[in-house]
Order: structure tokens, then sequence, then C-alpha cells
């Protein structure tokens, strides 16, 4: 094989190669596990198999799906591509993934950017296969009263001070998974348990409010 034709293969299969890679390769956190419970609202941490976390959460007020522009929460496995805002402060505001500078306090009001940490999520699955060039993200957001119930317009909202202690723990290449049914009855019932002043905030609901999209 002349070496023009080498070059030719190498630059055709180079984007399938680093696709693949990025899906089915990713080894970087082994021993952290996310699930998300649309049903419950909750987001389940789990170190080496065990249970060490349990936060509420917002997924998206449209329901689930994968498709572009459906607002939809994609479920199925995924795993973290990119985190960003480590070391900004709790309530940074984010623009295009770019911090602007501007902080803002929880439930401020008329305001609902993307804020404190992104957990940048790609899809594992056929079914999730449009999750990170749609931006779907764990995030924070400012509307921490409506946490707890769907709210969001694509992805998983949390409370800054969870995010930013989820994001201490875990790394890129952490598994997530987003399951539509209950976290399994062991681990919501240990979630109602853990101290709302450590791992796990309060489950009370707040009423629905309304909300501007999310600004990226």
């Amino acid at each position: 094989m002349s070496n023009f034709y080498r070059v030719t293969l190498l630059l055709v299969m180079l984007p399938i190669l680093i696709g693949n890679l990025s899906a089915a390769d990713v080894t970087g956190d082994p021993r952290h596990e996310i699930i998300v419970s649309v049903r419950d609202q909750q987001l389940l941490l789990k170190t080496n198999g065990k249970t060490e976390a349990v936060y509420p959460v917002s997924t998206s007020r449209f329901g689930i799906g994968d498709r572009f522009g459906s607002y939809a929460t994609p479920i199925g496995k995924f795993f973290v591509r990119m985190k960003i805002g480590m070391g900004q402060p709790l309530g940074a505001v984010f623009h295009s993934r770019v911090p602007t500078g501007e902080v803002l306090r929880p439930n401020a009001p008329g305001r609902d950017p993307i804020v404190t940490r992104i957990l940048w999520l790609e899809g594992a699955e056929p079914g999730n296969r449009n999750a990170f060039n749609r931006g779907i993200y764990i995030h924070g957001t400012p509307q921490e009263k409506l946490l707890g119930r769907p709210a969001s317009f694509g992805c998983i909202r949390m409370r800054s001070t969870d995010v930013a202690a989820l994001c201490d723990r875990v790394s890129t290449g952490a598994m997530v998974q987003i399951i539509p049914e209950h976290l399994p009855v062991h681990e919501s019932f240990l979630g109602s348990l853990l101290n709302p002043h450590g791992l796990v905030a309060s489950h009370t609901r707040a009423p629905e409010a309304p909300g501007q999209q999310e600004t990226e």
C-alpha cells in the first residue's frame, strides 16, 4: 500500500476512532456512578457501589427525550465528558460555558441562567446520542425553590452548594444513568434519613412558578 493510500485511510478512519473512544473507552472515574431519577426528581451519587449522597434536582418540564429542539431530558447511560467552572464562586453565572463575572444569590428574582458548575454529559447509547451536542448538563441553578419538581429545559438542575460538592467528588469519565422510574427503594429511603445539612437537602417541594429559558 502506498503512503498516499495509508494517509488517506488514516484521515478517513480518525474521526471514527475518536468518536468510538469518546463513548466506549472512557475509564476516567470508575469509582463513582450518578443516577438521576426523573420520577423522584433526585440525584444519587454512589462511590464504590455504595450510596454516598442524594440530592434534589429538577429535570425538564417538557418530559423525556433526545430530539433536538424538544427541551426534553434524555434518559439512559451517559458519562461526564467535561467539568467546567471548578474554582468559581457559588452562584457564578455562565454564558456559553464561560463565566461572565456575575454572581447570583439563590432565588434571585427574574433570573434563570446556568450557575456555579457544569458537568457536560455525553450519551453512551443510540437513544441519547444527541445529548452532548444539545448541551445536556448537570448544573447549578439560582431557582432553588423549584428543585424537587420538573422545571428545566433539558438539563439536570441542582442547588449551587450541591453541584459544587458533586463536582469535587467525581471526575470526567464518571458514569451517569438517567432513569424514568424511582430510585431503588432502599437507596431512596436512605436518602430521606440522611442529614439535610450534610449530603442531602430537603425533599420539600415549592409551588410551581414561571421561569425563563436557561441561557448559555
